[in-house]
């Protein structure tokens, strides 16, 4: 039986970027990488548009599935989980180098979705609760946003390598394999705090009510993912000229150190005003290509969901978290699930309309509209 101790700043720094390094595998690469990627395997012939949407929606299903097999997840096992969500998203990302059909390729991604979600939940318990490092929230969802940018960035070098996506997924999964090898023996070794130590790494103590915590978490999940689907398909078809990849890099640059600044924030103003705040600014972010179809609106837009989707988790999952602690639920994996709900909507959604208008205006529309409407039952935390 493993001991607690009193853990050292350096100790807690180092936990933050091992478990940072976990979502930035699961979440950057094995979840967003695909948003990038589909572009290039529509051109190529690799898929279809549908096919496309089928392969998404199997991942925002499997990111369900995942959800709702972490629910009995409890912090003292969650580093298991934590290795192998990184070991199985390489697997998958390096497999699809070898897939032509779309049946094959839409199981694959579903598959993956499993592991982004075992991913989010595994590394939240492990750093908040199993580590008790409530001040490494930043930083550890930072680690979605670095994974975004990096994996973007990627392609962007494979391309000019001349790479074609068969080759794009094979490098994504050498390096996910690698960033994960750097996480694993940390991760593995490390032991959990002591109960006051935990107390003590939250910053913020206060608890919210759950039922709109998770509600307003749903409805986050669907107004953001339409952005997070189709931007760079949206800047490809109206701007061909602009490399819609390095596009996407911004959304993730604009979610890196926006998990600082939504933190700091947070502490300041609380948690009610700074979701309000985050999901008000994020909705206009989500609504400018509806409005102007110019390259600055994308990248503003890119820059703005970017920057507050992964405030929403850093502002939410640590107050989850503590919302748990005082009932002995595991609501970080009740919030995954609803947010994955979301995500299956979003889409689904968003097809509908396009298919009756033939643009993605109303799409963006509806999912600002949710992430108002998310941000009006925060009045009732």
């Amino acid at each position: 039986m493993e001991l607690a101790v009193t853990p050292s700043r350096h100790s807690q720094l180092r936990s933050a970027i091992e478990a940072a390094l976990i979502l930035a595998v699961g979440m950057g690469f094995g979840r967003f990488a695909f948003t990038a990627i589909y572009p290039h395997m529509v051109d190529e012939g690799v898929i279809s548009v549908q096919g496309g949407s089928w392969a998404a929606s199997a991942n925002y299903a499997g990111y369900l599935l995942g959800a709702a097999l972490a629910v009995r997840v409890r912090a003292h096992n969650a580093h298991r989980l934590c290795i192998w969500s990184a070991v199985g998203t390489a697997i998958c990302l390096a497999l699809l180098a070898y897939l032509d059909s779309v049946s094959g390729i839409v199981v694959t991604r579903g598959i993956a979705g499993i592991f982004s979600a075992l991913s989010m939940v595994a590394a939240s318990l492990w750093l908040l609760e199993h580590r008790g490092h409530g001040k490494g929230a930043p930083l550890l969802y930072a680690g979605v946003g670095i994974g975004i940018a990096l994996s973007a960035e990627i392609l962007v070098l494979g391309a000019h390598a001349g790479l074609r996506s068969h080759g794009m997924w094979l490098l994504l999964g050498v390096v996910t394999l690698v960033l994960g090898l750097m996480a694993a023996p940390g991760i593995r070794s490390a032991v959990p705090v002591a109960a006051s130590d935990r107390a003590r790494g939250t910053d913020d103590a206060t608890t919210v009510a759950a039922w709109p915590l998770v509600c307003m978490y749903g409805l986050a999940g669907l107004g953001y993912i339409v952005t997070a689907t189709y931007l760079p398909l949206l800047v490809k078809t109206a701007l061909p000229n602009l490399d819609s990849t390095h596009v996407w890099a911004v959304f993730g640059l604009g979610a890196a150190p926006s998990c600082f600044v939504w933190h700091e924030l947070h502490q300041r103003i609380g948690t009610r005003n700074a979701l309000v705040a985050n999901l008000v600014l994020q909705a206009v972010g989500v609504v400018l290509p509806a409005v102007s179809q110019s390259a600055l609106s994308y990248l503003l837009s890119a820059l703005l969901v970017g920057g507050t989707f992964v405030g929403t988790v850093t502002i939410a999952m640590p107050a989850a978290q503590r919302v748990a602690r005082a009932t002995g639920k595991n609501l970080i994996a009740a919030m995954t699930l609803v947010y994955g709900i979301g995500q299956i909507v979003g889409p689904a959604l968003a097809e509908r309309l396009y298919a009756s208008s033939q643009s993605f205006s109303s799409s963006l529309l509806a999912a600002a509209a949710a992430l108002v409407v998310a941000a009006l039952l925060c009045f009732r935390l």
